[in-house]
C-alpha cells in the first residue's frame, strides 16, 4: 500500500447517485418474520428482498391500501384520542 495517492486525475463514480442509502425504519415483528421466511425460500438476505419488493412497488408505481383496520385499544372501548381520522383523506 502507498503512503500517498494522487486523486488529480481521478473521475467521478457515475453510479454513485444509484447507490444505496443505509436508513432506520420501523418494521412491525410479524412483518420483518413473513420476508424473513419469504427470504428463506429464495436463500436471500430478508434486507435484500425488502429492497426488491419495494423496488418493485416504485417500478409498477402501486400505491398502499390506506383502510386502516381497528385497533385493539378501538376493539376494547379505549379509544385513543385523534385515532378515528386516520388514513381519511378528509381533514
Amino acid at each position: 500500500m502507498r503512503k500517498e495517492y494522487d486523486f488529480s486525475k481521478a473521475i467521478r463514480n457515475p453510479y454513485a447517485s444509484k447507490l444505496k442509502k443505509q436508513i432506520t425504519i420501523r418494521i412491525d415483528e410479524n412483518v420483518i418474520e413473513y420476508f424473513k421466511a419469504l427470504a428463506d425460500e429464495f436463500d436471500m438476505p430478508y434486507q435484500n428482498l425488502i429492497n426488491l419488493y419495494l423496488k418493485d412497488c416504485t417500478i409498477e408505481r402501486r400505491k398502499p391500501r390506506l383502510q386502516w383496520h381497528k385497533s385493539v385499544e378501538q376493539i376494547d372501548g379505549a379509544e385513543k384520542p385523534g385515532a378515528k381520522n386516520r388514513g381519511s383523506s378528509k381533514h
